[in-house]
């Protein structure tokens, strides 16, 4: 058995892999700005960040910050790895993170590259949106009367403990650079998903779509976010929301 650092146990993702690795019988420490014993901002690295990772076969990095930070986090966290002699850095970035122009994504696709000439030993697990993420998206534009959708958009969303899952079998594994995708089970039309959404939580709303503009929009449009061709992902949006929302009562 290895010992595994995770980034980011706070967020669903972080703390699904770790559960997972344990289960395995894998010694896992977690790592996050308020976790003890390993309680480390990777914006700011420093002395605890390298016991962190004293005596670390592997790393899967899941912390991440749409605000901001990713790229500093990241360096930080590889300069540590280094000094440690760290075998193996698992990234988890986005699928579509070098076809769609938004800023977040630029992050994502500058940390792969950061990870890539880490001169470690990586792998880079790309992944559709987790359900949640269309899900707070629905919550927000539904609490108005008219639900405002953008226009020609589709989504692919993926059940985020079978990524999860995805990422633990990479960590106990040789290091393999750039691995397949991992889509969703069904490329899916926003409106369809938000009528899905509506159902699950029992609120009717007129659903309008708005056209918009800018290269991120028309990046989205045209499916830079999608991969269909490797629709791996078995839970569907409909199964999120049931156990989500269970008695279409809100949650």
């Amino acid at each position: 058995m290895t010992t595994i650092l995770v980034t980011g146990c706070t967020g669903t993702l972080g703390r699904l892999v770790a559960e997972r690795l344990r289960a395995d019988g894998h010694e896992v420490r977690v790592l996050s700005r308020h976790a003890q014993p390993y309680a480390v901002d990777l914006r700011k690295g420093g002395s605890g960040l390298d016991a962190a990772v004293e005596g670390v076969d592997t790393i899967v990095h899941c912390a991440t910050a749409p605000g901001g930070g990713d790229e500093e986090a990241a360096a930080h966290l590889i300069a540590a790895a280094r000094r440690a002699d760290v075998r193996h850095l698992v990234y988890i970035s986005i699928v579509g993170v070098d076809r769609v122009p938004l800023g977040y994504y630029r992050a994502k696709l500058a940390v792969e590259g950061l990870v890539e000439e880490s001169g470690l030993g990586w792998t880079v697990l790309r992944a559709t949106q987790f359900h949640d993420l269309p899900a707070r998206l629905f919550g927000t534009v539904s609490k108005a009367p008219v639900m405002l959708l953008p226009a020609r958009v589709k989504d692919q969303p993926v059940e985020v403990a079978e990524v999860a899952n995805r990422l633990a079998e990479l960590a106990v594994g040789a290091p393999a650079g750039r691995v397949p995708d991992m889509g969703g089970p069904e490329v899916r039309t926003l409106d369809s998903l938000a009528r899905a959404y509506l159902s699950a939580t029992g609120r009717r709303r007129l659903v309008v779509n708005v056209p918009l503009w800018g290269k991120a929009y028309r990046g989205f449009c045209s499916g830079g976010h999608l991969t269909p061709g490797l629709a791996v992902g078995k839970g569907t949006f409909e199964e999120y929301l049931g156990r989500r929302f269970g008695g279409g009562q809100e949650v």
